[in-house]
């Protein structure tokens, strides 16, 4: 496949290093070219983003940079931010998930994905299991999915009784109020397409071979239900829409302006400003010339194959 890359170009090792971090996210775009081929057959529809690839890079790395001095000004400052990413089964969620944490620090900025609850946790208060993994000062956290699995899928699926859904709505006005009075900011996306977007991400996951752990039987029946998720959502929405908390709804049918849209949105809503640095200074390496270095094992390096 050309894209263009130059290799075996010899070039200055910043300018290695600069290309490598491109190539991170060019990974992650050109992965849905590998069967491309293969999966002509499911549509004739022609699709293309308005977006330009070069403008939609350029914005990513931009906004992206963004998001590296929001986290120093969390960090710095004790800010406890909670960013719950709900929606429809492949609308982009995980996609936007993935952009936002690619450059950010893993210490203090985590996703939580939890699976089905247990038999011990269903028996808990229910926002009970959700609770361990809040921030604390300093950290970020993004739930992908989370305490809306109660309005959404388990309602649907009949997980939940009607009298749980109901006593869910009228817990989760407070539970969110108590948390922005215990300092966290929360903020709420959800992540929409349409009906025949979903049915042809579904039909990619299903000819993929690397992509058929995205489809769970929730979301093969999600496509059956897909009223009844549109009812629910609607009814969610009106009754969980508060000052504290508003939802924010995300238009996924373009990916990648999801994407820029959802990050920009992201980094509106957080008084970040630039933290103050003690300018840093690499120290001399200290040589021993007593020490010498020890000849390891062949046997312990990993056989070189590329």
């Amino acid at each position: 496949m050309d894209d263009g890359i130059e290799s075996g170009v010899e070039k200055s090792w910043v300018e290695a290093e600069l290309e490598d971090s491109f190539d991170e996210e060019l990974e992650m775009e050109i992965d849905d070219l590998r069967v491309a081929r293969e999966l002509k057959t499911i549509t004739d529809l022609k699709h293309k983003s308005s977006l330009d690839r070069r403008v939609y890079f350029r914005e990513l790395l931009r906004l992206q940079a963004e998001l590296v001095r929001m986290q120093d000004w969390v960090n710095h400052t004790g800010y406890k931010l909670v960013v719950i990413f709900e929606g429809r089964d492949a609308a982009g969620k995980g996609g936007v998930i993935k952009r936002v944490i690619q450059r950010l620090n893993p210490r203090t900025c985590r996703v939580v994905a939890l699976p089905a609850p247990t038999e011990r946790e269903k028996s808990q208060w229910y926002f009970q299991r959700y609770v361990p993994h809040l921030p604390a000062a300093g950290e970020i956290v993004l739930f992908d999915r989370s305490w809306y699995n109660r309005a959404g899928v388990e309602r649907v699926m009949n997980f939940a009784n009607p009298d749980q859904v109901e006593q869910f709505f009228n817990d989760v006005p407070e539970f969110e109020r108590m948390l922005a009075r215990s300092g966290i900011k929360l903020i709420k996306y959800w992540f929409s397409i349409t009906d025949q977007e979903q049915q042809l991400r579904f039909l990619m996951r299903i000819h993929d071979p690397m992509k058929q752990w995205k489809l769970s039987p929730m979301d093969l029946e999600s496509r059956v239900r897909w009223e009844q998720y549109t009812r629910v959502k609607e009814e969610m929405l009106e009754r969980t829409n508060i000052p504290e908390a508003p939802w924010w709804i995300v238009e996924g049918n373009d990916k990648k302006r999801a994407r820029l849209n959802c990050i920009h949105n992201l980094l509106g809503q957080i008084p970040y400003e630039d933290v103050p640095h003690e300018p840093v200074h690499l120290p001399d390496r200290v040589f021993n010339p007593d020490y010498e270095r020890k000849v390891l094992p062949e046997e312990l390096y990993v056989k070189e194959i590329f």
